[in-house]
């Protein structure tokens, strides 16, 4: 096997899962090449994590692969509570999130998958995985880390500008680092069993007991399903154990006939829910399970880390191509740590919970849960707010030092995601909707309401003088077909608003007035990303 050409690296990435796979696609976006290794001999064959979030299927979009995600895998359109065999609670979840993004549901489709999909992306792009590769020292220096790898032929050493620890949960490079990863591991024992069964299906089941729980995932295969759950006793302590040792324990909580016809895939494991004292030191990042680890309760894991790669991704890329100040890196960590902080908290409180074998734990399961369930799901209120939750695209960063907010509107805030809107592109004369005028790589600057013709010029002269090819540039004039999107930001008859939308499609700031020097301002002291002297004025 060949070494990695030689020469300095401008960014390694260490892991080829899918936070660093979608890293490495988000890098190339931006005309970086990366070197992205693995110590595996090739992508997983194992499904391992299942849901695909509203939030990663938009950055799949934006890489323009989304549609073969969503062809290659299945809605889950039910969740049904069962209590002791008794089905207490069932909810429908079937475009639950209907106007809030173009993927109102929830996504089956195995990681497995999603690392194809990512490695097709790399493929296309030339960029390939130097597998059966492992990263042995790591040696930071001025300007650059040298690095040593072994493939398993030959140790050689590497020198990159910056690192990216994508290497799961027992990452080296966060080892190496020296970073403390606190929390700790649940007492229990589980198994998970991919199986075929007699019947296919698009409902979720969990099954609940006051001996733990069995849960029935739905996969895209004709008839497959992913079962999870919890080893007690005997089993637990069993070595070599098989998917038939558990068949009887599975049956006296389901407590129906299972018609299983052969299992694909069985592992047993234990889970952990620890997170990095640190997501950076110098030129060195984590993102993904090298950062945190949680229980899988809401399918969160995977897009978190996908989410990780993809808000540290633009921030490299402006360093490294001088479109911004190398201290807008600190941001990575001022806004993801509080992401994944809150994703532990929540899932081990509901994780506890469904663990917990204590009276008033099963009472609350099997009485109270399946009421308050069924209260939140009349509530539109309610139900969107659990799918904003689920799918991520609740997660705002409006502390973060790149939020500047001007403006009086306070249903959308500067650090909010940008709302999925669909507009009636006045100049191209067809529908399309916000988040794919921000699907070019960079900043996005949206410009609403009534604006002077020769100050749009001006603003279109302006970002190519000083951001050609950073600063994407749109304009919606008023108009009866775009009166929802006016309505949403509170635009009135004779005002404008102007948004910047970071490439990430987080807004990062929003005024009433659209000021060129203004804007100017926030690029240049907020986000750091210098210009060239430019005319001001107000439109």
């Amino acid at each position: 096997m060949m070494p990695i050409a030689q020469g300095p690296a401008k960014i390694l990435i260490v892991g080829a899962g899918p936070s660093g796979l979608m890293m490495a696609a988000q890098m190339l976006r931006y005309g970086i090449q990366p070197v992205i290794i693995d110590s595996r001999q090739g992508p997983t064959h194992q499904s391992k994590a299942l849901a695909v979030q509203s939030c990663s299927l938009e950055i799949y979009r934006q890489l323009g692969i989304v549609e073969p995600v969503i062809s290659g895998g299945k809605q889950a359109k039910g969740l049904n509570f069962h209590y002791a065999g008794k089905q207490e609670a069932s909810i429908t979840i079937n475009d639950v999130g209907q106007g809030l993004t173009p993927y109102p549901y929830v996504h089956i489709y195995q990681q497995s998958k999603n690392e194809r999909a990512l490695l097709n992306y790399l493929t296309e792009h030339s960029c390939p995985v130097y597998w059966n590769t492992t990263l042995i020292t790591l040696q930071k220096g001025t300007g650059v880390v040298n690095v040593t790898l072994n493939n398993q032929e030959q140790e050689y050493s590497l020198l990159s500008n910056w690192i990216i620890g994508a290497d799961g949960a027992h990452s080296t490079v966060r080892k190496l680092l020296q970073i403390p990863f606190t929390g700790d591991s649940y007492p229990n024992q589980f198994y998970l069993a991919d199986v075929v069964l007699d019947h296919d299906t698009d409902q979720m089941n969990m099954h609940l007991t006051g001996k733990g729980f069995a849960a029935f995932f739905p996969m895209p295969e004709q008839n497959t399903c992913r079962i999870v759950g919890n080893l007690t006793g005997k089993l637990a302590a069993k070595n070599d154990l098989v998917f038939e040792d558990i068949l009887q324990t599975l049956q006296e909580k389901v407590r129906k006939p299972l018609n299983i016809k052969q299992c694909n895939w069985f592992t047993t494991y234990r889970l952990h829910h620890r997170m990095a004292e640190n997501f950076s030191q110098g030129r060195c990042f984590l993102i993904g399970d090298a950062a945190h680890i949680h229980s899988p309760v809401g399918g969160q894991g995977m897009n978190t880390g996908l989410q990780d790669a993809y808000n540290l991704s633009w921030k490299l890329a402006g360093v490294i191509n001088k479109h911004l100040n190398p201290t807008i890196l600190n941001t990575y960590a001022a806004e993801r740590m509080p992401v994944a902080r809150e994703l532990l908290n929540t899932t081990d409180r509901a994780f506890k919970l469904i663990m917990s074998n204590n009276v008033l734990a099963n009472l609350f399961k099997k009485l109270v849960l399946p009421q308050l369930l069924k209260r939140a799901w009349k509530s539109e209120k309610l139900k969107l707010a659990f799918f904003k939750r689920v799918s991520q695209i609740s997660i705002s960063y409006p502390n973060s030092s790149l939020s500047l907010h001007l403006s009086l509107l306070r249903t959308i805030k500067a650090g909010d995601r940008l709302p999925y809107m669909k507009v009636y592109d006045e100049k191209k004369l067809h529908e399309t909707d916000l988040h794919a005028w921000c699907s070019k790589p960079g900043f996005t600057l949206i410009t609403f309401g009534t604006i002077q013709e020769l100050y749009v010029f001006s603003l279109a002269k302006w970002i190519s003088q000083n951001y050609n090819g950073w600063l994407n540039f749109f304009h919606l004039p008023p108009s009866i077909k775009n009166q929802r999107v006016f309505d949403a930001f509170e635009i009135k008859e004779g005002q404008n608003k102007a948004i910047i939308v970071r490439p990430d499609m987080y807004i990062g700031y929003i005024n009433d007035v659209v000021d060129l020097e203004m804007m100017k301002n926030y690029l240049e002291n907020v986000v750091r990303s210098p210009s060239q002297p430019s005319p001001g004025g107000r439109a």
